[in-house]
């Protein structure tokens, strides 16, 4: 069992819980929706070019993986949302030959994908991979990233709003009057604001050179209803991790394809690649962003075993607990076929 932290004590550890080949992908999306997840497209394996057009159903509390619906977008280095607790909606991401920025929907009803159209007025990006998409209501998203086509891309970073209509198979997009850094490969979290004006900031980790959050999105009290689900038993056990390290105001720099799961106050940030080194890139540090106090504060674990290093992969938040599902290893090519659960020791 591979430990990781400070000394005193604190650690942690991916456990592996399930393996099934048919999980064994990266830059993938990984989605939970009525107690499943929903594992749609990415990349098999270190060469590959096409991006796999397949979708896998993973029981959690069964620890079992089955094919899902055939016929599904082939996709990678997209991002996905659940809508009305029915549709899994897929937005953006390569299909071997370009960006895309349309949507296609799963019917979890009816086990079958659907080709939304976009609604009049709609203004979509050019074209979108890497990208962040957000939940901020059940029928609205705020996608963030940098826009581009199948040769060039855009030097700075767009923001969306995209507004999702179950009843009539549409979607309208509507880019918003900010900008951000050029990111791509970046993580997005919808977090409590602190201070004295409580309320929801949308922040950017990652995906260029800086170290810096960058927000995408502010609401005032009130204004955002989608919460994260409950995990108390892990939101305590993270807090007296953090209450061990050494907190900083500055966070990892030059990280990209990462994965970024919000655990009650906390962003859990782990794995990716580096931009500041040539060789090594594979990352399996963990990271915690602590919103707790103004201003909030970063936390890093690092990691010995190299068998944990991890990039293209994503976590996912079910019954109080994180699970890491794919990503290629060490080597960047080799695709993992485990699901993995976080474990803490302190």
């Amino acid at each position: 069992m591979a430990l990781a932290g400070p000394p005193g004590g604190a650690g942690w550890t991916w456990r592996p819980v399930a393996r099934d080949a048919l999980l064994a992908r990266a830059f993938h999306s990984c989605t939970e929706l009525r107690g499943r997840f929903y594992v749609v497209g990415g990349l098999p394996g270190g060469g590959a070019s096409e991006p796999s057009g397949d979708t896998v159903l993973f029981d959690p509390a069964a620890g079992q993986a089955v094919r899902g619906a055939g016929d599904g977008p082939r996709r990678s280095h997209h991002d996905a949302a659940p809508v009305g607790g029915r549709w899994l909606c897929v937005v953006g991401g390569w299909d071997g030959s370009r960006r895309l920025a349309t949507v296609a929907a799963l019917d979890a009803e009816r086990g079958a994908w659907e080709a939304w159209s976009a609604a009049p007025g709609s203004r979509p990006p050019v074209g979108l991979s890497s990208h962040t998409c957000t939940r901020v209501s059940d029928r609205e998203l705020r996608v963030a990233g940098r826009e581009g086509g199948t040769r060039t891309q855009r030097r700075c970073g767009s923001i969306f709003t995209l507004r999702l209509d179950p009843g009539a198979r549409t979607y309208c997009y509507k880019e918003e009057g900010c900008r951000t850094a050029s990111r791509a490969g970046h993580c997005a979290a919808l977090l409590p604001t602190p201070g004295p004006r409580p309320g929801h900031q949308l922040l950017l980790f990652g995906g260029c050179s800086s170290p810096e959050p960058e927000v995408a999105g502010h609401w005032s009290l009130g204004k955002i209803k989608e919460e994260p689900p409950a995990a108390p038993h892990l939101t305590e056990q993270l807090a007296r991790l953090v209450s061990k390290g050494q907190g900083a105001r500055q966070g990892p720099r030059g990280l990209r394809h990462h994965s970024c799961s919000v655990v009650g106050p906390f962003a859990v940030l782990f794995g990716g690649e580096t931009l500041t080194r040539a060789r090594d890139t594979i990352c399996n540090d963990l990271y915690i962003y602590d919103t707790r106090k103004s201003p909030p504060l970063w936390f890093h674990f690092p990691c010995a075993d190299p068998g944990l290093k991890r990039v293209g992969h994503r976590t996912c938040l079910w019954n109080d607990q994180l699970y890491l599902v794919g990503g290629f290893g060490e080597d960047g090519r080799t695709p993992s076929p485990q699901v993995c659960i976080l474990d803490l020791f302190i």
